[in-house]
């Protein structure tokens, strides 16, 4: 497929800036591959689509607070530096993004408010990417306090663009985000609270965890007409073999699996034994899924509205159907659904 195919106009205002007031009020529309009916719910009906013996993969990753504002040397000029990944833990070497880029050349070191952080460019690795190792004398437990002190919640600035409020502290986070190590919320989840995960369990539902830890390679924009040229960045995941267990019993029994989100969809999907069924592993995944695609693992979707030509909007097309999902982006659209991180959920059956 062309990436021509996955453009639409997305209204701004459409764009949701802030969480629903309650996170299982967003809307949901429900997407019905069998029969192509679009039904328009409240989040908190999901549990209506499932029951005892179905299970929902969540990716219990947590976003940790990725974006610092430091200050040149010598010239005090402010630099954002977004963290991307930590390279070297002993020595504590990271990937990062630095905004505006221009100014920042290897050797440079940056002042991080009134802590004893400073960090010195090492490597620059893309026009805005750039390697830095973190002079710390501290512990190690000191170095994350540190960072978690100093560091802000990494709302996607590109589609959110705001101030970041204490609020996000905890909205941009899952109720079950456990293992920290990414820099944007597997937002699907974002929709759950402790009642609809009680109800679901009284109904028999079984709810297991997978970890892949979101990068911004998940928003980087594809850059080329035919996708089978895009690369996704790697991302690290892990399928423990207890959630592997459910998942396969359950596909044994001929009931529902509901990948809860792109990223539980795609470290499952990187993890498939030879008999098309869930396997333990850990380790790093740069899939890329795009129509057409078999899935050989989950039978459901929950999903947020995704940005235009994004992967995550491509996985959905793949698993509902392409000209399906671009109804139902167009029914969303003239219904005011609110799309993005903060926006509404789709559930695709």
């Amino acid at each position: 497929m062309k990436l021509t195919e996955f453009k639409f106009d997305l209204p701004e205002n459409l764009l949701a800036q802030h969480p629903a007031k309650n996170r299982d009020e967003s809307r949901l529309m429900v997407l019905h591959r069998d029969s192509g009916k679009i039904e328009h719910r409240v989040f908190k009906d999901i549990i209506e689509y499932f029951g005892d013996g179905d299970v929902f993969v969540v990716n219990d990753t947590k976003v940790f607070p990725a974006r610092l504002y430091g200050n040149k040397e010598k010239t005090g000029a402010q630099i954002e530096v977004f963290l991307l990944r930590e390279l070297n833990k002993e020595i504590h070497l990271w990937d990062v993004l630095v905004d505006p880029a221009r100014k920042i050349r290897v050797g440079n070191k940056l002042y991080f408010g009134e802590s004893d952080m400073v960090a010195e460019v090492i490597d620059n690795t893309t026009s805005r990417g750039r390697t830095i190792k973190f002079l710390f004398d501290g512990s190690d437990e000191e170095f994350y306090k540190a960072l978690h002190d100093l560091g802000e919640t990494p709302i996607p600035k590109e589609f959110i663009p705001r101030e970041t409020e204490a609020a996000d502290k905890e909205r941009y986070q899952t109720i079950y985000a456990k293992h920290t190590g990414a820099v944007a919320a597997p937002s699907a989840g974002l929709h759950f609270t402790r009642e609809v995960m009680k109800r679901l369990e009284i109904k028999g539902v079984d709810v297991v965890p997978v970890t892949l830890h979101v990068g911004l390679g998940t928003f980087r924009p594809v850059d080329v007409e035919d996708l089978t040229k895009h690369k996704m960045d790697s991302e690290n995941f892990i399928v423990p073999a207890d959630s592997a267990t459910v998942v396969n019993r359950a596909l044994d029994a001929k009931k529902r699996v509901c990948a809860v989100g792109t990223t539980s969809m795609r470290a499952m999907e990187s993890s498939v034994s030879a008999h098309s069924r869930l396997k333990p592993t850990e380790g790093w995944t740069d899939r890329f899924i795009f129509p057409p695609y078999d899935f050989k693992i989950a039978n459901a979707l929950l999903t947020n509205f995704h940005t235009p030509e994004s992967t995550l909007m491509m996985m959905a097309a793949a698993f509902a159907g392409y000209e399906l999902l671009i109804e139902a982006y167009q029914t969303a659209i003239k219904e005011k659904y609110k799309f993005f991180s903060y926006g509404d959920a789709m559930l695709i059956l």
